[in-house]
């Protein structure tokens, strides 16, 4: 498989707080690679410096050979990275289609209503649910949405940011499910996580982000002794 994403000597700050430091990491086509960590970690801050939301940042990244590190967000959006931020995100008081046409920019309305129909297909729940609005929606058909939404665009990369948080069991079972669809597609995804189990279970690789340093790297699977220790320092 052919790397997707490829990050090296990436540092970020806000202001004076130096966020990330020297981070690197890959994701390849077809794969899905998460990064789990303590709570200020950077995690966040990696997809928000990724898609160009923070602006003071050096260091290499490369989507499908081209490097768009210094790039804007919308010229990073068009590049083929999809950011989904932590929170969901819907527009309350629009539909769910109306909403999915959101992430149909540059599309004709015929190339945005046969990407919508695709959406249907993959997530039957939205098709049913197409004429309500999306502020009425449970928090895992929410969830749902923002993915379809950020697929919308065909994008290289998903880059999700905490998916599972404040959902039941029983939704995270469908968030996996509807991001191994993704998958299935030949989206890579970038998954940030605090449920290490999940990641764990949804990863084909594990990286460990402490104090904005990458501490480890680990196939998926079940995590090992040494990564957890890691994880809780």
């Amino acid at each position: 498989m052919s790397d997707v994403l490829v990050v090296k000597g990436l540092n970020a700050r806000y202001g004076q707080v130096h966020v990330l430091d020297d981070v690197a990491l890959s994701v390849r086509a077809g794969e899905v690679v998460a990064v789990v960590g303590p709570n200020g970690a950077g995690k966040t801050t990696l997809l928000r410096t990724l898609s160009g939301l923070v602006r003071e940042r050096s260091g290499s990244v490369q989507l499908n050979g081209a490097e768009i590190g210094s790039l804007r967000p919308h010229r990073i959006a068009r590049a083929g990275l999809a950011h989904v931020p932590e929170g969901r995100g819907t527009l309350a008081s629009l539909t769910v289609e109306e909403n999915l046409l959101l992430g149909a920019q540059g599309r004709s309305p015929k190339q945005a209503a046969a990407r919508v129909a695709e959406m249907y297909d993959a997530f039957p729940v939205l098709g049913r649910l197409r004429g309500n609005r999306a502020g009425l929606l449970s928090g895992g058909e929410q969830q749902m949405l923002v993915v379809a939404r950020g697929l919308m665009g065909e994008p290289k990369l998903l880059a999700i940011d905490e998916p599972s948080m404040g959902l039941a069991p029983i939704m995270i079972r469908d968030l996996i499910e509807m991001l191994r669809t993704a998958v299935a597609t030949g989206v890579a995804v970038l998954l940030v996580e605090q449920n290490t189990a999940l990641a764990a279970e949804l990863a084909d690789r594990v990286y460990v982000l402490v104090r904005g340093t990458v501490r480890a790297e680990r196939a998926g699977g079940e995590l090992p002794t040494d990564l957890l220790a890691d994880y809780l320092v």
